[in-house]
C-alpha cells in the first residue's frame, strides 16, 4: 500500500513536534528549584523593583525610634505583652521576662513548656499560650491554672481576655478559640460556614493574631487572605479590611501581616515578614503611614515576597502599643525590643 508525500511530512512534522515538546519538558523540570536555594528565577527588572520597595518615602514615615533596644536576654523570643502599668512582658525559650517601663528586669517566670504567646489583664493575671494549651500565671510567678490540652496540631499564637471571655488563636487548627474565664471551651469562631458566610482561615504558617477592639468586636488576622477580620463575640463575621499588594498601604507574600496590635486611637499597628514593614492603619483599616520599614527593621538583610511560608521560616516581629502610643517591636532575629514614638509627639 502506498502512502502520498504530504501524508508522510505531515507525520513526521507531528512526530518531531512530539519529541521537541517531550525535550523541552525534561529540561524545564530538571531545571525546577523546589528548594528555592537558585533565588526567585526572576529578572533582573524585578529584583530592582523589589529593591526599590524597601525604600519608604520619609514622608511616610511617621514615628522615631526612642533610645537603644532593649535586650530581651533570650536565645529565641517569642512574644511581647504590655500591663496597665506599661510594664513589658516578654516570651521566649522556656520563661516569661518582666522589664519595667525604663526596661530594667524585674522578674523571671520559668514555664515548663515553651510559651508562643501572652495577655496580661487589667488583675494582673497573665495568660500564656504554651504549646498546646493555656496556662494562668500571676506577676508574681505563681501558677494558678493549667487547661485541657488543645493535641499535637495545636500552635497557638495569640490570647486576649475581655470581660468574662478569653479568646485564644489556634493557626494549627485554624480557628479561634473561646474560653470562659474557668478553662471551659465555649465556641469556634471564624471555621468555614458558607451558610454563615465565613470563608474560613487561611494560616500557611505559625502566625495569626487576635485582639478585641473598643467596640467590642473581636479582631483576628487572616494572613492568607492578606486583611484583618472582625467578628462579634458570637462568632458572626461582620466586615475586613486589608488587600494583598505589594505597595506601601498593602500585605504581600504568602501569609501577611503577621501580628498587630491596637493603638489607643483605635487604630491599628501592623508587622509584615520578607518584606519586613511596620505600618499604622485608621480604625477603618485606612493607611496612615510607616513606623518603620525593612530598611530600618533589618539592617540590610535582603528582603523578598514569600510565596511559601518555607521562603521566610523564622518568627516575624510582635508588635504592642501603650497608653501614650507609642510602639514596642519585639525583633525575634535580634532578641531586643526596639520602642518607636510620633515624631510629632517628640519634645
Amino acid at each position: 500500500m502506498t502512502r502520498e508525500a504530504g501524508e508522510i511530512d505531515v507525520k513526521l512534522f507531528l512526530v518531531v513536534l512530539v519529541v521537541v515538546v517531550a525535550a523541552v519538558g525534561v529540561v524545564a523540570v530538571l531545571q525546577l528549584d523546589t528548594t528555592g536555594r537558585s533565588g526567585s528565577g526572576l529578572s533582573d527588572a524585578f529584583s530592582y523593583d523589589l529593591t526599590e520597595l524597601t525604600r519608604v518615602d520619609p514622608n511616610l514615615i511617621l514615628y522615631e525610634e526612642v533610645g537603644q533596644p532593649l535586650n530581651t536576654g533570650f536565645v529565641l523570643s517569642r512574644a511581647i505583652a504590655l500591663d496597665s502599668n506599661g510594664r513589658i512582658f516578654v516570651t521566649g525559650d522556656k520563661a516569661i521576662r518582666i522589664f519595667s517601663r525604663p526596661g530594667s528586669l524585674q522578674r523571671i517566670i520559668d514555664i515548663a513548656g515553651e510559651p508562643r504567646c501572652l495577655t496580661v489583664a487589667d488583675d494582673g493575671k497573665v495568660y500564656v499560650g504554651v504549646e498546646d494549651h493555656v496556662e494562668v500565671w500571676d506577676s508574681s510567678g505563681r501558677r494558678l491554672a493549667s487547661w485541657q490540652p488543645l493535641g499535637e496540631e495545636a500552635v497557638l499564637t495569640s490570647i486576649v481576655k475581655y470581660k468574662d471571655s478569653v479568646f485564644v488563636a489556634d493557626a494549627g487548627h485554624r480557628v479561634v478559640l473561646h474560653y470562659d474565664l474557668a478553662g471551659n471551651l465555649i465556641d469556634f469562631i471564624g471555621e468555614k460556614d458558607p451558610d454563615r458566610n465565613i470563608p474560613g482561615f487561611v494560616v500557611p504558617g505559625p502566625h495569626m493574631d487576635v485582639a478585641v477592639s473598643r467596640d467590642g468586636l473581636l479582631r483576628v488576622v487572616n494572613p492568607g487572605r492578606h486583611r484583618i477580620e472582625a467578628y462579634t463575640l458570637e462568632g458572626d463575621l461582620e466586615f475586613w479590611w486589608g488587600e494583598p499588594s505589594a505597595k506601601i498601604e498593602g500585605f504581600c507574600g504568602c501569609c501577611n501581616p503577621v501580628n498587630f496590635a491596637l493603638l489607643p486611637n483605635q487604630g491599628f499597628v501592623t508587622s509584615e515578614k520578607g518584606l519586613v514593614r511596620v505600618k499604622v492603619y485608621n480604625s477603618d483599616g485606612g493607611f496612615v503611614g510607616v513606623v518603620a520599614g525593612h530598611e530600618q527593621l533589618t539592617d540590610g538583610v535582603q528582603a523578598k515576597i514569600c510565596e511559601t511560608p518555607e521562603e521566610c521560616q523564622g518568627a516575624g516581629l510582635d508588635v504592642a502599643a501603650d497608653a501614650d502610643g507609642r510602639i514596642y517591636i519585639l525583633d525575634p532575629p535580634e532578641n531586643v525590643i526596639r520602642i518607636f514614638a510620633r515624631k510629632e509627639a517628640r519634645p
